[in-house]
């Protein structure tokens, strides 16, 4: 038989069948209230409607764009589960919430780490006429989220009060670091970083990725070679990097490009 898990394909968060063992998976049991909410829960102008099942902690709640990792079940409103995390591997499902459901992406925005939330969730909200049809609810756990990185106010143009080199890299420091030794040019680094063009596109992170790079400074483009030496392990600084420091026109991105960079380490 066929065990259900949630994934995405598109833009869409939809239900997708894996097979997972050769039993029939045993339904987890609907919640009493699947078919219509209580008076207590909480409807927004879009018409979701949610409560909290389980508190969480914290007071910081995912962004619209944020990596999340939740647990979730899904029932029709007559008690049917239509899919689950919680069983085949067990293991909780990750995803951009821009790419969720429009429910979810709503709804999870509400919740803070280690909450759970019971979502009543409209078709327009949902899958569009696609199956299954009509309202659906789901229980939500939000086990974390990684906030994406925001744009910088200052990636149009170099600011007037960056330190500019004499080969056209400027850059600022954000942060301040530990200790006085530099990388040199041929040192292995670890860092965290975001890159945008100057249009304000994220065009790559480590930080969505939720683990740091790691690489030879001297394989890297000039104005990170060049850059990072300037750095001391803990710091973060902010680079604008000419186009003949980058890339040089031969392949995307083009033009001017600005990175927040965090040294983790050097060796």
């Amino acid at each position: 038989m066929r065990m259900l898990a949630l994934a995405l394909l598109g833009a869409t968060t939809v239900l997708v069948s894996t097979t997972a063992s050769a039993q029939a998976p045993t339904p987890i049991p609907p919640p009493p209230n699947v078919a219509a909410p209580p008076a207590t829960a909480s409807k927004s102008a879009s018409g979701l409607v949610s409560m909290v099942v389980t508190p969480g902690t914290g007071t910081v709640h995912p962004g619209p764009a944020d990596i999340v990792t939740v647990h979730a079940t899904g029932w029709t409103p007559d008690g049917k589960m239509f899919g689950t995390t919680r069983q085949g591997t067990g293991q909780p499902a990750t995803f951009p919430l821009d790419s969720a459901l429009a429910g979810w992406a709503e709804g999870v925005q509400q919740m803070v780490a280690g909450e759970t939330r019971r979502l009543w969730v409209p078709e327009s909200l949902a899958y569009k006429g696609r199956a299954p049809r009509g309202l659906v609810v789901f229980d939500v756990e939000l086990v974390s989220f990684r906030q994406m990185p925001t744009v910088p106010p200052d990636v149009k143009a170099i600011p007037d009060d960056a330190t500019r080199t004499a080969s056209g890299l400027a850059y600022r420091a954000l942060t301040a670091g530990r200790g006085t030794q530099h990388p040199s040019a041929r040192s292995e680094v670890t860092v965290h970083y975001t890159g945008w063009t100057t249009d304000g596109k994220m065009f790559d992170s480590s930080l969505t990725r939720g683990e740091p790079a790691t690489f030879q400074l001297g394989d890297v483009i000039a104005g990170w070679t060049e850059g990072l030496q300037l750095m001391v392990p803990g710091q973060k600084m902010r680079f604008w990097i000419p186009q003949d420091l980058a890339y040089q026109g031969k392949s995307a991105p083009y033009g001017m490009l600005v990175f927040d960079v965090e040294l983790i380490s050097a060796r």
